[in-house]
């Protein structure tokens, strides 16, 4: 009997919105069948400027990922806030850690996908998810995009993140904005379908 894929879901959260899309991407992996872990990313910033900057403490249920784990997956879907229409520094330095593996070809024919949060609409909802298709290309990783396969993506009776790229959500300028019960939808179809694609492969 082959066995289940591994799916890690990787995120960097300051205010909490990417955790929340990270956790119902979640839901729809786990529904799909495959073997999920969830994990933060490293912080880099010095723990009195998180707080100057109101950051609430990090999930303490979530443990901190390092390169050497990729390996033991099969896919990943990178939760990723935008900074100036790009990944933070953060996302950043992670994938700067991955040298080695670069270097080995650990990663080669894996799988990933992203999902992200913007302040506003025209804040980089697609350009944060275009940020991070170099460090899958040099590693050999294959991008798994959504389409508009899910309807809620032309859903324009509201405001809403997302795009074909990936989940997304928008935060306000003030950061007070939380995760829609539309962006909770996609970020779950998001995992589904990622889930039943690495079931088929």
């Amino acid at each position: 009997m082959s066995r289940l894929p591994v799916v890690y879901v990787i995120y960097y959260s300051t205010f909490g919105h990417i955790e929340k899309l990270a956790r119902a991407v979640i839901r729809g992996l786990e529904e799909s069948g495959v073997q999920v872990k969830l994990f933060q990313v490293p912080e880099t910033l010095p723990q009195e400027v998180l707080e100057k900057m109101g950051a609430p403490a990090k999930a303490s249920d979530v443990p901190v990922i390092t390169a050497s784990q990729l390996t033991e997956a099969d896919g990943f879907l990178f939760g990723v806030p935008t900074r100036f229409g790009t990944t933070p520094s953060q996302i950043k330095a992670f994938f700067d850690s991955c040298g080695q593996l670069w270097t080995s070809g650990a990663l080669y024919g894996k799988f990933a996908g992203c999902f992200f949060s913007t302040s506003s609409q025209g804040s980089g909802q697609e350009t944060t998810a275009l940020s991070c298709v170099p460090f899958f290309v040099h590693h050999g990783i294959n991008f798994v995009p959504i389409g508009y396969k899910s309807k809620n993506l032309v859903d324009n009776s509201d405001i809403h993140g997302g795009s074909p790229w990936g989940a997304g959500t928008i935060t306000g300028a003030d950061g007070k904005r939380t995760p829609s019960e539309l962006e909770l939808q996609v970020a779950h179809f998001q995992g589904s379908e990622f889930g039943n694609l690495l079931k088929k492969i």
